[in-house]
């Protein structure tokens, strides 16, 4: 073999190589299609793409079975109008997706899903690079779009059984319907809701628009839209850490951030807790010492019950009022709402911020919560609520400061936390 056709062969087997480990990975650039609302994006990307990608909507409202499927809800919700009477539960067996038209819908859209088709560079293009479900990645690719779509298909589901059904959330203290189901009232409520769903109803629809505008509605009514609280922060509370980032030279720093886990106050109308100004002013002071150029402060509007504070916006104002951090030194995350999901939304900043992502990172906290953050307790608990454990401990710093490694994982839409996904 000549020495050409062999350098060759050996660059192409290298282009190769790259192509097959870069494919299926999520990229820090991707850059989000919008839906309506914030709601719908953070909870339901793959519904998002299949409403808003003009060429897979257009393949999708051909399709006979598909398009039944819509007629068959409207009608059942128009049926529901008139029978359902005083039973709410009427109402939900109506409007919810059966396991029958999840199944038969999945197995269309996989049938679809072909090399070179719209369902295919849907999930090529936008699904795998965003990460929202890379735990399903490693799947062929028509499979995976039919488990995502099962999967937000149930989430979709769960969010109407729990804010129109009132079944118990995850946390049914902090994250609860605010209806009371078992008054007489309610069925009433639940079919003016079912009404102006068929009022707001499009002409042309999607399979899934009644059930999903549905199940957004009721999160909306509830006052539990709040994954849409602050956004887009790229553009305002983050924007100028954001800015910075771009400026730093990272070499200079052992960590990319310290992370402050928030801690709610447990009386009306106090905004931050005294345990919440304590962990401000441990991470401010490892902060002063240059182990990071950021703090992230984290935590949303938690505690108690509704309370209109957030925790991280709180720890902010804290930490520029009265200690005197720059506001480009503090990165916001609002939305966590457990100590797993401090973690978890901590390394998806760090990933669509492009802060260096194999870098290590500081959590500091009070003495107690930092010990329980490194403990094999916290390691279960996080593969019990989330699936898999989004961060790797490291070594201790202080009793109040430990190491921790981001996994990629942490992208991953949680379907039974419409709040905070």
């Amino acid at each position: 073999m000549k020495i050409k056709q062999l350098y060759n062969i050996l660059i192409f087997s290298a282009l190769l190589v790259v192509t097959l480990t870069s494919f299926g990975q999520p990229q820090s650039k991707y850059r989000f299609i919008r839906a309506d609302s914030f709601v719908q994006r953070q909870n339901y990307y793959l519904l998002t793409l299949l409403e808003k990608l003009p060429d897979v909507k257009k393949e999708l409202d051909s399709d006979p079975t598909l398009t039944a499927l819509t007629r068959s809800r409207k009608a059942a919700i128009e049926s529901a109008l008139e029978s359902c009477q005083d039973s709410f539960r009427c109402y939900l067996r109506a409007i919810r997706f059966s396991p029958e038209e999840v199944a038969v819908a999945g197995e269309i859209l996989a049938k679809k899903c072909l090399p070179g088709s719209p369902l295919y560079k849907l999930v090529s293009d936008h699904l795998i690079p965003s990460g929202c479900y890379i735990r399903f990645a490693s799947l062929p690719i028509p499979e995976m779009l039919r488990r995502v779509w099962e999967t937000e298909a149930g989430a979709v589901n769960y969010a109407i059984e729990v804010y129109a059904g009132g079944k118990k959330p995850n946390s049914p203290d902090i994250d609860s319907i605010c209806f009371n189901t078992r008054e007489a009232i309610y069925p009433k409520i639940l079919y003016t809701c079912a009404y102006l769903n068929k009022r707001e109803e499009r002409e042309e629809q999607l399979f899934f628009k009644p059930t999903l505008d549905f199940a957004l509605r009721m999160i909306e009514f509830n006052d539990r839209n709040r994954i849409a609280d602050f956004e887009p922060m790229e553009e305002g509370c983050n924007k100028a850490a954001i800015d910075r980032i771009k400026t730093l030279d990272w070499k200079k720093y052992p960590y990319s951030l310290i992370l402050v886990p928030g801690q709610g106050p447990e009386v009306v109308g106090e905004a931050l807790s005294a345990i919440g100004m304590i962990r401000c002013r441990i991470a401010v002071a490892s902060w002063r010492q240059g182990l990071a150029p950021f703090l992230m402060v984290s935590g949303g509007r938690v505690h108690p019950y509704k309370t209109p504070f957030a925790e991280a916006e709180e720890m902010k104002k804290y930490m520029v009022r009265t200690l005197g951090v720059p506001e480009n030194a503090i990165l916001m995350e609002p939305h966590a709402r457990h100590t797993t999901t401090n973690i978890r939304n901590c390394n998806r900043l760090i990933f669509r911020y492009s802060i260096p992502f194999e870098k290590p990172c500081l959590v500091s906290s009070d003495k107690f919560q930092s010990g329980y953050i490194t403990s094999q307790g916290m390691q279960d608990r996080c593969k019990r609520e989330l699936g898999y454990s989004p961060y790797r401990v490291g070594k201790r710093l202080t009793e109040t400061e430990a190491e921790f490694f981001p996994d990629l994982n942490s992208l991953q839409i949680d379907s039974d936390e419409p709040m905070d996904p």
